[in-house]
């Protein structure tokens, strides 16, 4: 036999039906008594997607995008023209040998010998399951067969991948009378199919099911006397929550059958549970002879692995010539690229030169470089300037770059050299950029978008470990780098912890003795003190900052309490460590004690009021929790907010609003939530991480050179960034005609008055018929208006102010 091929999923039958079609003698061994186990096991009536819709199929197997039951007959129909060799029921056991004398070993007994091997197994039968409390009940499964076996129950699917939301959108049917709920761990759906996720957020608005973004199961609990009534509890970005819960679904993904596969001798990219095997341009093992593809490979979508399974067979018979499909789209990446080198041999020399992608494989690195931006520099030329926006990475794949650590003087410098990246804080945090970084000398760079780093770093954890590794060296270089050696600095981090903690949660407590050190890493965090027993509001800490260093200048006694004011991470420093090198560096012991002097005279300040002016710092804590928390201004960047003592009522601001945008209003300022004299309207809040970016298919979010997210004229009206967003901000209104200027109108009457559309068009947006399309509208923070936001000029009395959270404490403040 000159090719055995373990499998039948999508890409073992491609590479058997290649073999038939090029009369290679082969066997195909299936251990189920029917073919693509794991496209049998899906749900039933599931349709099945062929994507992505520009990669040309190569298989001699027919595949189009249709139902589960279409796809299984046409494949069979195919198997059978084909004259497949198939064996049924043939579970292989183990592989041996090498290349031109395999033995493969069934489970009966019998043993195959072949030249070729091809691994097509998948990873589907080693599923992640739960391990929290509880979980162990018969009604936690991790496969759906069929959704309409399940009436009337709470059903919650785990899980953030295209097989969970199916899985949901399946038993949410409503005849069906089952009350879904989905969680996922991260915000939005990075990894599934935006076909998939649309259709979700459309059932979400129907009314047919729930998710929950952020969250994630800690415990199943008895929920009463019942016997069969159950209790999920769930972690949120809001605290806990507890739901009724019949049945769990968990879709985690799943792992390699690695035992297996390192029984034959290969080896793989990492230690990791997760990691893949280390694979060559043309799915060829460590082992000479063995190759892998498919999922197996890193790479589940079905088209992809019909290609490999077509392409794997003619690597075998000799054709060195063919190249996967999707290599003209990454040669024209790098056109211009400053050596000549084929596509695979780029992406060979990317990976083993960023440091961060050295777990990465080949497949995995040709899905997210069509994603990304290849940047040639000359030197001295800017990459990113301090306090831009954006939240994309960036890998030197030549040259290096220098950093501006100081804003004072340019000439200051930090370099960072080839195979390094850079940008990552801004991806972490949310946060402005940080610095200034020009092209030390000519530079070849990969620019990684949000999304596309994000889906690496869930897919491949070995990227996750050493960008949180290098994330934490930057963070603590940022701030103490000009004053520590990098051994300090290496040594801070090698004992450092990154805690995750969701709104709420203290992790200083005002006084316990505790010398550790905490920087803000995503997120941001309050400090607050007990006073006659109240917690004043202190002061509100940003990402990329520190707390925790007073207890070093009071004998370990916490002098506050310090808790996150939204879901955010935070690095833990060990304080015996820090204590040393403060001891050991005189320097670093004045700068510190310099921003602790800083927090001491406020500390001495409350103190000094709390009784003569308890009523006013009972006042500003209140403003204060009412901003940040009932609010949820603490992940805004500029919000629009109103003094009420000062407003009178005139509507000015939501006039020059409109007057600004075609007639169209960005904000309400009757709507909204107030507290003492604070009014916050509705106006978009220019989120860290915005919501409304989460899922826009034509790319019209962004953020500008201020910081203001706006939408620009690709909007196709989809309605997305309107469903994501918590704040109610977006509206869908159709765009009136530009108005005639203000003389046209003042000395011939043409057009609406500043403020007003236009009421022709008004009515015609009345009519059913041939009313024009609807977009989405925001607040843009009159992007590229001289004198800024047209609301805060047009206030007669000074009511009306944009501000960033930390100047949230100076408003509450302010009638002190």
């Amino acid at each position: 036999m000159k090719i055995a091929i373990v499998g039948s999923g999508p890409a073992g039958l491609s590479a058997a039906g290649r073999a038939a079609a090029r009369g290679i003698s082969h066997v195909l061994l299936e251990k189920a008594p029917h073919l693509s186990d794991t496209i049998y096991k899906y749900q039933r009536g599931k349709y099945i997607m062929a994507t992505p819709d520009q990669l040309p199929l190569r298989s001699d197997i027919e595949f189009q995008a249709g139902s589960r039951e279409s796809i299984i007959t046409r494949w069979d129909d195919d198997a059978e023209d084909l004259k497949i060799n198939v064996r049924h029921n043939s579970e292989v056991t183990a592989i041996s040998g090498s290349k031109g004398a395999f033995q493969i070993s069934l489970a009966d007994g019998e043993t195959i010998n072949a030249d070729f091997v091809v691994l097509a197994v998948g990873v589907q039968g080693n599923p992640n399951k739960l391990k929290n409390p509880g979980t162990d009940q018969p009604f936690v499964q991790y496969q759906l067969d069929d959704p309409r076996e399940y009436y009337d129950e709470n059903i919650i699917v785990i899980g953030g991948g295209d097989a969970a939301i199916e899985n949901a959108l399946g038993v949410a049917n409503p005849d069906q009378g089952n009350i879904v709920t989905l969680l996922q761990r991260s915000d939005g759906f990075p990894r599934a199919k935006e076909a998939n996720v649309q259709t979700l957020y459309k059932a979400r608005d129907e009314g047919r099911l729930d998710f929950i973004t952020e969250a994630s199961l800690i415990r199943l609990e008895r929920g009463g006397s019942g016997e069969n009534l159950w209790i999920a509890v769930v972690d949120t970005k809001d605290g806990e929550a507890r739901l009724p819960c019949d049945r769990i679904i968990a879709r985690l993904g799943a792992a390699p059958p690695r035992k297996f596969v390192e029984a034959a001798g290969v080896e793989f990219t990492g230690p990791d549970r997760e990691a893949f095997p280390v694979l060559t341009p043309q799915y060829e093992t460590t082992v000479p002879g063995l190759y892998v593809i498919g999922a197996l490979a890193g790479f589940p979508l079905i088209k992809h692995c019909m290609n490999q399974g077509h392409d794997v067979v003619e690597f075998i018979a000799g054709n060195t010539e063919l190249q996967p499909p999707d290599t003209p789209l990454l040669e024209k990446l790098f056109e211009g690229a400053p050596a000549k080198r084929s596509v695979d041999q780029w992406l060979e020399h990317i990976r083993s030169t960023v440091d961060v992608l050295q777990d990465v494989s080949p497949l995995q690195m040709r899905e997210f470089l069509l994603a990304s931006t290849i940047h040639y520099k000359k030197r001295g030329d800017i990459i990113m300037k301090r306090n831009d926006t954006g939240s994309s990475i960036f890998a030197i794949i030549e040259g290096s770059v220098a950093v501006e650590v100081d804003p004072k003087n340019p000439s200051v410098t930090v370099p960072i050299k080839k195979g390094n990246i850079f940008g990552e804080l801004g991806l972490i945090s949310g946060r402005r950029r940080t610095a200034t970084i020009r092209a030390a000398e000519p530079a070849m760079l990969l620019e990684i978008p949000r999304n596309a780093t994000l889906k690496l770093m869930a897919s491949v954890p070995g990227v996750k470990r050493r960008m949180d590794r290098l994330s934490m060296e930057r963070q603590v270089g940022q701030i103490f780098g000009q004053l520590l050696p990098q051994s300090a600095i290496d040594e801070i981090v090698d004992a450092a912890e990154i805690i995750p903690l969701k709104a709420g949660d203290a992790f200083i407590e005002e006084g316990e003795r505790n010398t550790d050190i905490f920087i803000i890493r995503s997120g941001s965090a309050v400090v607050e003190k007990r006073i006659g027993g109240k917690d004043v509001f202190l002061s509100y800490v940003l990402a990329g900052n520190y707390v925790g260093e007073m207890s070093l200048f009071y004998e370990g006694l916490r002098t506050a309490t310090v808790r996150a004011a939204i879901k955010s991470e935070v690095v833990r420093l060990p304080g015996e460590i820090f204590e040393r090198l403060l001891n050991q560096n005189p320097d670093l012991y004045r700068a510190v004690d310099d921003l602790v002097a800083s927090r001491r005279k406020l500390n001495d300040y409350v103190e000094a009021k709390r009784e003569s002016f308890s009523s006013v710092v009972d006042m500003h804590t209140s403003i204060a929790r009412f901003l940040l928390e009932e609010e949820g201004l603490s992940e805004a960047t500029d919000a629009l907010v109103i003094d009420e003592t000062l407003c009178v009522g005139c509507d000015n601001c939501e006039k020059a609003c409109a007057d600004i945008h075609e007639g169209i209003s960005r904000l309400d300022r009757e709507a909204g939530n107030s507290y003492a004299y604070i009014h916050v309207p509705t106006s978009c809040r220019h989120c860290e991480h915005p919501h409304c970016m989460t899922d826009c298919p034509p790319d019209a979010i962004h953020r500008g050179p201020d910081g203001e997210v706006f939408i620009d004229e690709k909007c196709i009206g989809c309605g997305n960034c309107q469903r994501y967003c918590p704040y109610g901000v977006i509206q869908m209104a159709a765009v009136p005609p530009e108005k005639p200027g203000i003389l046209s109108w003042l000395f011939f009457g043409r057009g609406p008055g500043p403020g007003e559309p236009d009421k022709d068009w008004i009515e015609k947006t009345r009519k059913k018929d041939d009313a024009p399309p609807k977009l989405a509208v925001k607040c843009d923070m009159c992007s590229g208006l001289k004198g800024g936001p047209a609301c805060v000029r047009a206030c007669p009395t000074g009511a009306a102010q944009r501000v960033s959270p930390e100047d949230y404490l100076s408003i509450a403040e302010g009638k002190g």
